[in-house]
Formats: C-alpha cells, structure tokens, sequence
C-alpha cells in the first residue's frame, strides 16, 4: 500500500473515515484513561525526560487527550510550543503559558494566543507530539489529511524524538501513504511506547 499509485488517496480516505467513525464510538471514559496513561508513559521516556523544548498540540474530540499532559510538561520545567494554522494549512508555533493562554480557532481548534515563533520554530524542540490517526510498524502516520503536520516534520532535524499519539487499536500493520508523507520515530498509546526502527 506503499506508492504513489492514484488509488493511494482513495485508500487514504476510507481507511480515515474508518478510524474518525471508530474515535467518535469511544466512550469518553477510555478516552479520559486513555489520554492518562499516554501521559505517564511520555512523561518516563527518556527522550521527554532529558527534552528542554517540547512541541505538541492541543486534542480535539475523540483525540487521545493532551490537556493534562501539556500542563504536566510546563509544570516538569519543559518550554512547551503549540501550533498556529496558517491560511495556508502551514504550522507556526507559539509558547504554552497555561490554559488562560488558548483561544479558539479555525476548525474547532484552541491555540495558543502569545507572539508567533515562525514556521521553523519546530525545528528547535527536542521533542515533536503530532496528532494523527493511525501509524505503520515502520512509523508511517496517517493524519487527517491537511498535510501540516507533513510540512512541519519535513524542518525537524533528523535524530529528534517525533511521536504520535494514538489508542492501542491505531497501530496499524500497514497505512496508506502518499510521497510527501514524513514517518515519525514512534508513537505513544496508552499499552506504551512504541519505537519504530
């Protein structure tokens, strides 16, 4: 499923609607566990551990939860950077001061209401949190489709710790992918964290 036969961007969106219907059945009890243990396990992995910037993101309904995870983040000393989206779908990056400091946005999102740190600010966290849908064995990571998080992983140098957050259930044994698709280097779920080779 690997490729860029035309087909790829049909399988793309059916396997997505498969995995949006599946979050939107999920009680919001495992989501709430979910978004716990996920938590836990990012904030014991080393490379979290010994991060002096982390970016991550605001979740959004059925998403595993980051709400407590960035307050836990800020609160163990690390500068937490969250995205803006751009008209254009590109990502710019703000500080995390709290959740005072979110402001809704397009498309249902809260972001950060700070001074703008540019597209590459990316490139200085230590650690990369992206939402997406699902991932491969070899850290190929399905999103929803806008290709930000793609542009934004493209300006992270090699070698950084780049994680996805996803429920059990979402590591997939194979994701459709596209050319401009950018892999990451593991993702977190609540049974803990997988490190992609």
């Amino acid at each position: 499923m690997t490729g860029t036969h035309p087909c790829h961007g049909a399988a793309k969106v059916a396997v997505r609607d498969q995995l949006l219907a599946a979050r939107r059945r999920r009680p919001l009890a495992e989501v709430g566990a979910a978004a716990r243990a996920i938590a836990e396990h990012l904030l014991a992995a080393p490379e979290v551990r010994r991060a002096a910037t982390v970016a991550a993101y605001v979740s959004v309904g059925a998403e595993p939860g980051t709400t407590a995870l960035l307050d836990q983040l800020a609160d163990a000393g690390k500068r937490v950077i969250l995205p803006v989206l751009l008209p254009d779908n590109d990502l710019d990056w703000a500080a995390y001061r709290g959740p005072t400091s979110l402001a809704p946005a397009r498309r249902g999102l809260l972001e950060p209401v700070g001074p703008a740190l540019g597209v590459d600010a990316v490139a200085t966290a230590d650690v990369v949190l992206v939402p997406g849908l699902a991932a491969s064995p070899t850290g190929l990571r399905l999103g929803r489709g806008g290709g930000s998080y793609d542009r934004a992983l493209a300006r992270v140098p090699v070698g950084t710790f780049t994680c996805v957050l996803l429920y059990d259930d979402e590591l997939l044994p194979d994701v459709p992918t596209e050319p401009h698709d950018r892999p990451v280097t593991a993702a977190a779920a609540p049974g803990g964290i997988h490190r992609f080779r």
